[in-house]
């Protein structure tokens, strides 16, 4: 118990640290640049404590839960003993034996992503800026398919061994298509979804099951094939967000027919 208290205190240390020239940028422009008191001085500096305290629990949560738990699901989806039985040992891994590995990657890329706090303070701010026409739960779960379908093609690419960039450029030349044909007003909004996804909660997951997986399967390494999870989890939701717009755009449009034709 001692240890980890003392763990937490070095933490909360380099946190004040990593915090501090956010803090001295923003008090700085205020007095120094715009020349005027910060209004509500004392629940700015309750909320920076608040921010100080949350993030020194959540790093030891990561380095003491969320990595070790990552890392030991990893392990055990991909014991021989669990996959081909108590005793059997494949000579070569075929892809179809890692069914449970897919699954899993994806349930913890849309569970993970529906817990992000960076994506709902997104979808609550389309939602008020477009006047209700953006839904906050609908763009949190067309995210989070998208970051499912995202991690799950990581880990196949992990297990299959291919090239990461034959994945990436694919799924870019996917985004520029519909780029040209997706409803503008989405377009901003889904680029900027990639990019809130590998966040707080996502990343730590996402990394651990990553170099798990590499560490574990025969013939791949933690190097080369570990990482290039966070990618797909920033790319795939961009596809999805457009495509959850054109599908809604679509679905309006063939009502809208409907009751003129009506």
């Amino acid at each position: 118990m001692s240890e980890l208290l003392l763990h937490l205190f070095y933490v909360t240390l380099d946190t004040i640290t990593d915090v501090f020239p956010i803090v001295a940028i923003i008090f700085g422009f205020q007095f120094l640049v715009i020349r005027k008191p910060i209004p509500n001085l004392r629940k700015v500096v309750v909320g920076f404590i608040y921010v100080l305290v949350g993030l020194a629990f959540f790093l030891v949560g990561l380095e003491e839960a969320l990595f070790p738990l990552g890392e030991l699901m990893a392990q055990q989806l991909t014991d021989p003993g669990f996959i081909y039985g108590i005793g059997k040992v494949a000579d070569v891994v075929q892809w179809q034996d890692y069914k449970w590995v897919y699954l899993f990657a994806i349930a913890i890329g849309f569970s993970t992503t529906i817990a992000e706090p960076s994506l709902l303070a997104v979808a609550i701010k389309a939602n008020e800026v477009s006047a209700g026409m953006i839904s906050i739960n609908g763009l949190r779960v067309a995210v989070a398919i998208g970051v499912a379908v995202g991690i799950g093609l990581g880990t196949l690419r992990i297990v299959t061994g291919t090239p990461l960039e034959y994945y990436i450029i694919a799924g870019y030349i996917i985004v520029i298509v519909q780029t040209f044909y997706a409803p503008k007003m989405i377009i901003a909004l889904a680029y900027d979804s990639g990019g809130v996804t590998t966040s707080t909660v996502t990343v730590p997951l996402i990394t651990a099951l990553g170099l798990g997986l590499a560490t574990t399967i025969p013939g791949r390494s933690a190097v080369l094939d570990g990482f290039g999870l966070i990618a797909f989890a920033s790319l795939c939701p961009i596809i999805s967000v457009m495509a959850y717009a054109q599908l809604s755009e679509w679905r309006s449009r063939n009502k809208n027919k409907e009751q003129t034709e009506g």
